[in-house]
């Protein structure tokens, strides 16, 4: 008990322990049990309970996701200072209204359906190719090439284009981190200089060569919604967006998955012998490794949280992956249980940030893992599996493993 609030008092989300990174489930224990509302020198403060981060994403009236004012003390006037505050994940109404509205007319469930043969299609051929070497990185080989493709393909972009956008994507999400080095400050912003000008030639071509909209999310952007056009800065900071968001998240739910598969054999036998489980365990490697681990928000109002009182102004840290194994809102929240329900995880927020592209990522994730553990049941680890290092994505940068 006493090291356990050792943890909870000593952590500081400006100076993470060692090992954090790695493993930071026994610090989420220590706050959910000593210190919901966990206040740090810089007068920020983390909540950790699943209820009280449930609670602020409804309530987008007093607690505000508008970065501008916590973003510019962090990134000063650049390209990443730009991208960030334009995005639709760190706005409140009327921008997100706006983008968001114009977004799901391309993720519709009817338009997600009609993506499925061709994820299927791409996901046998990477198992393929994978199946004649033997030895893979389930990263590189397999989780990270999906969701490239997937949202390639969503903005219709030309294949041979496609190389540049995982590394864009890692160096500008990697500058999300709590604490960055300076070298993390220029790979992102040369990401978010070098991606806005290769939109905005795709951009342009669009407008000229008009898609489909009612798939082709680059032209739906371009269109608008009734009348209501983005800005070209809008337009091209929220192309970045939906291409990050929709590769990193994908791909960490679908190697965390896999990892997790070889550390619990026990699920990993009911999932072959009950394949229908598919569903509920993707919740499940949602809900235990979640691959968004922090979010933010600023206090609009005064709130109070377990009888402390939060002033208007403060910066708030929402730890996902605390919240996601509450004891107070799942039964034995350490055990991975393919087939837990419900399963009312944070992984996708909730709220009106809900994420947009939930009912893609679940599809990319349900037909990855099945397919990969029907052509390999017995696949292992073949090496030393290493974690990217970030806090807030949580994921691996390599994960080798022998499928023969």
């Amino acid at each position: 008990m006493e090291a356990t609030r050792g943890l909870a008092e000593a952590f500081d989300i400006n100076a993470l322990p060692p090992g954090f990174a790695d493993d930071p489930f026994p610090v989420y224990r220590a706050l959910l049990e000593h210190a919901p509302v966990k206040r740090f020198a810089d007068g920020s403060v983390m909540l950790s309970r699943y209820a009280d981060l449930d609670r602020v994403y409804r309530d987008t009236k007093t607690f505000s996701s508008d970065k501008k004012v916590e973003f510019l003390p962090k990134f000063g006037d650049t390209p990443l200072y730009e991208h960030h505050t334009t995005s639709l994940v760190f706005n409140d109404p009327p921008l997100h209204t706006r983008v968001r509205k114009i977004m799901m007319g391309a993720l519709t469930p009817r338009a997600i359906a009609a993506m499925e043969p061709g994820l299927i299609a791409l996901v046998d051929g990477l198992i393929d190719r994978i199946a004649e070497k033997g030895e893979t990185d389930l990263i590189e080989d397999f989780a990270a090439a999906i969701p490239v493709e997937v949202i390639g393909n969503l903005f219709v972009m030309p294949h041979e284009e496609r190389g540049p956008l995982r590394d864009w994507s890692l160096a500008i999400l990697g500058a999300l981190e709590p604490v960055l080095t300076e070298e993390q400050q220029k790979r992102g912003n040369d990401a978010v200089t070098a991606f806005k000008a290769y939109l905005a030639d795709l951009a342009s071509d669009r407008r000229a060569n008009p898609g489909d909209p009612a798939t082709d999310v680059l032209t739906r952007l371009i269109n608008g919604n009734d009348g209501e056009l983005l800005s070209d800065t809008e337009l091209l900071q929220n192309c970045i967006f939906i291409l990050n968001a929709g590769h990193e998240t994908t791909t960490n739910l679908i190697g965390n998955a896999l990892h997790e598969l070889t550390q619990w054999p026990e699920e990993r036998r009911r999932l072959m012998q009950s394949p229908e489980l598919i569903d509920t365990a993707v919740d499940e490697f949602l809900r235990f490794q979640s691959p968004n681990q922090l979010g933010n928000r600023m206090t609009v109002e005064t709130c109070q949280f377990h009888g402390e009182e939060i002033a208007p102004g403060t910066r708030i840290h929402l730890a996902i992956g605390a919240a996601n194994r509450d004891p107070r809102q799942y039964d034995e929240p350490e055990r991975l249980d393919i087939s837990r329900k419900p399963n009312r995880h944070l992984a996708f927020a909730q709220g009106p940030h809900l994420c947009a592209g939930f009912s893609l990522a679940r599809m990319e994730g349900r037909i990855a893992i099945s397919r990969f553990l029907q052509r390999f049941p017995d696949y292992r680890l073949a090496g030393e599996p290493k974690r990217t290092g970030r806090v807030r994505f949580r994921g691996f940068s390599h994960l080798p493993a022998r499928t023969a």
